[in-house]
């Protein structure tokens, strides 16, 4: 079954920015399935547009940022 764009519902999130990258935690529902936490990087190119990354390793002030945006997507799921 190939993925729908249709049936992704997002049902929450909340985006921190960052000089260069901004990190967006999500509460996503594919269908009727389980409710999921997303965590997803964009970094800014030279044209200061937003591009998806891998989100890869996180700087402390990242994991700081992020947490409390994590216990608030907790209650959604």
């Amino acid at each position: 079954m190939a993925f729908n764009r249709d049936l992704d519902k997002e049902i929450w999130s909340e985006t921190k920015e960052f000089e260069t990258t901004r990190i967006k935690v999500g509460v996503f529902q594919y269908g009727e399935g389980e409710k999921k936490l997303q965590i997803s990087r964009e970094n800014r190119n030279a044209n200061g547009e937003w591009t998806f990354s891998k989100l890869g390793r996180l700087f402390k002030d990242e994991v700081e940022a992020i947490l409390p945006l994590m216990e608030k997507a907790k209650e959604k799921l």
